[in-house]
């Protein structure tokens, strides 16, 4: 007994930063403390160590102050989060029974894709929505059906009961278009408007940064887009008869939520202090200045290839969404982009189930609030993204900055340093870029219809580049692509063959190396047998078709019979491209280059650039073959 308490009361001894700091340094062989900062795309950088030092000053409870904390006083005890699950569906009958079914299994919201198919058949909206409407809020980003879509809501019984949110965002409809029309932004002022009195509990005025978001836009560009659209629509809005708290009851902004987990938190608290900032700048009274959001998992980081990480990786960008106080989400199946199954559909639903009931999520509130880390970066995000709307202000505001295409060549930036650290591997896709699964059977990809929001508008449209939807993992599923045409072209999957010098011991690591830089691509390895003569290299490369061939071993093995191996088959084999595994010193490398070494593959090579140096000649190789 006396034991157990002499355990209880033994405690640690205060450390210093400073002797903290010494003590990382001596494991860290030579290195700094501050070799361990990252810098992030949104230019914060990120120290290895956050104490009571960085702490800042909050609010005490959620719903106070800046609503970074979120906008209800007791979280997600009295006020949950509402599982909004966007189902897919062919029919108007498929979407009632999908619909009635999904409440039974945890759905907590209205929510699916608006087509015109719902507004032309048998099957009227109004009786697949039936009474759901009593119980549930809707959860609908209505797009360019906003009219239609509220024109039935607004003839159901009990309208007026009606919650949630059906909305639109005409400027995001904008930017995937690449067209401007002022005719339909009139339209949809005067659609809030009409709307305003009839159903007063529904939000109808969507600000929606999933566009620039999958465009590649950082969490600062996000930020600020929002709250330039977000005053956009308040000085539109407020030159009607409706008065600011009236409009502001009627927002409701949408934000897509990437990988970078700690950033995601902060950028939704972000948010908040930034709405607040505004509503108060504007003098709005403090019960509508919470902003309400709706999240949904990014399309961005999403995979075709190895399909299951993406349950991963929503499940982590779910939590994110969560932990930040959403009022909304909506998390994607992890086949999306072949095409969501029931089975995939269920599966994302229950992430959110698992969140509630098993991480109990629910029942804490703010579990962020007062961590160093993420007050910090909430405040640097808040204070980066404040300066990004101060510059799109001074260009004229958000429409002008899309006129004049500057937003979407800031966005471009950003998106080419994300592109660039994809490509040379720097950021792991696992499945993808690393990891590769080459026995895979991936079926093809879904071809995005592209929408014409606004045909028959030709006279009042204004042309601007639109941005582009994207994901990270689509350089490397095009050389995939690549890959199985060639295969079911040429009957044989693209290969490359590995002269591996000496032992096992002695190649292995670079061989394995290489076969998960390859396999990125697609293209298999074929394995020498242990290299030990120039007669063994000569004997693979004659009886093997390919026509790439890398050297893998130790620097030791290349300089003692890696040059003479190299010279003999490069005079011999005139049409075989050498490459060579590792990048030797700097003084050595034209020496190499000169006896016929067409590149070095290392650790920092840009993977996406070499196997597309090798797809080319592979296909060059396919049509002279096929001609002759």
């Amino acid at each position: 007994m006396r034991s157990l308490e002499k355990i209880k009361n033994q405690s640690f001894a205060l450390k210093t930063m400073q002797e903290w700091k010494e003590k990382a340094e001596a494991s860290l062989k030579g290195k700094t403390v501050e070799s361990l900062q990252t810098t992030t795309y949104e230019n914060i950088v990120l120290k290895p160590l956050y104490s009571r030092q960085d702490q800042q000053s909050v609010p005490e409870f959620p719903g106070g102050s800046d609503f970074r904390r979120g906008v209800y006083p007791l979280g997600y005890r009295k006020n949950e989060w509402k599982a909004a699950q966007r189902f897919s569906y062919q029919t108007p009958e498929e979407l009632q029974k999908k619909l009635h079914q999904s409440f039974e299994k945890g759905q907590s919201a209205i929510a699916f894709e608006v087509k015109q198919i719902l507004f032309e058949a048998d099957e009227s909206l109004k009786n697949i929505l039936a009474d759901s409407y009593y119980q549930y809020p809707f959860a609908i980003n209505a797009r360019e059906f906003q009219a239609a879509f509220i024109e039935v809501a607004g003839g159901l019984d009990n309208y007026k009961e009606i919650s949630g949110y059906i909305a639109a965002d005409p400027i995001a409809l904008f930017t995937e278009e690449g067209l401007i029309s002022e005719e339909f932004f009139n339209e949809w002022v005067k659609n809030i408007q009409r709307s305003n009195e009839k159903l007063p509990n529904l939000r109808t005025i969507l600000i929606d940064t999933v566009p620039y978001h999958n465009g590649g836009a950082n969490a600062v560009q996000e930020l600020g887009i929002a709250i330039a659209e977000g005053v956009y629509y308040l000085e539109k809005l407020q030159e009607t008869d409706m008065e600011l708290e009236e409009v502001l009851a009627k927002m409701i902004f949408q934000f897509s939520i990437g990988s970078n987990y700690f950033m995601e938190i902060a950028k939704l608290r972000a948010a908040r202090v930034l709405w607040n900032r505004i509503t108060q700048l504007y003098g709005a009274k403090d019960e509508v200045c919470g902003m309400m959001i709706a999240a949904e998992t990014s399309s961005f980081t999403k995979t075709v290839h190895d399909p299951h990480v993406n349950i991963l990786r929503a499940g982590n960008e779910a939590f994110a969404a969560v932990i930040g106080s959403v009022q909304y989400l909506h998390v994607s199946p992890f086949d999306e982009h072949t095409g969501a199954t029931p089975f995939s559909e269920r599966i994302a639903r229950n992430i959110q189930l698992l969140l509630k009931e098993e991480a109990h999520l629910k029942k804490v509130i703010d579990p962020a609030g007062g961590s160093w880390y993420v007050e910090e970066l909430t405040n640097q995000l808040a204070e980066k993204a404040w300066g990004f709307f101060q510059k799109i202000e001074a260009n004229g505001g958000i429409l002008e900055v899309l006129k004049s295409n500057w937003l979407q060549q800031e966005i471009a930036v950003v998106y080419q340093k994300k592109n660039m650290d994809i490509q040379t591997r720097k950021h792991s896709i696992v499945g993808t870029n690393v990891y590769a699964n080459l026995a895979e059977n991936v079926p093809n990809k879904l071809l995005l219809e592209k929408r014409a929001h606004f045909a028959g508008e030709e006279n009042s449209l204004i042309k601007m580049e639109a941005i582009p939807i994207r994901r990270l993992a689509e350089p490397f599923e095009e050389l995939r692509s690549k890959a199985k045409y060639l295969e079911e072209k040429s009957g044989n999957m693209p290969a490359v063959g590995m002269i591996c010098l000496g032992g096992l011991k002695q190649h292995k690591v670079r061989l394995d190396f290489m076969k998960g830089f390859l396999a990125a691509g697609g293209i298999k390895t074929i394995e020498s047998k242990p290299i030990l003569s120039i007669g063994d290299a000569r004997q693979f490369v004659s009886q093997l078709p390919s026509m790439h061939y890398c050297f893998c071993g130790t620097n030791d093995q290349y300089e003692m019979m890696g040059h003479e191996i190299l010279t003999i088959l490069k005079s011999e084999f005139l049409d075989r491209h050498f490459y060579l595994a590792g990048l030797p010193e700097t003084e050595k490398q034209d020496q190499w280059i000169d006896e016929g070494i067409k590149q070095f593959i290392h650790m920092k090579s840009n993977c996406y650039g070499t196997l597309s140096t090798i797809f080319n000649e592979l296909e060059v190789n396919t049509i002279e073959e096929t001609k002759a």
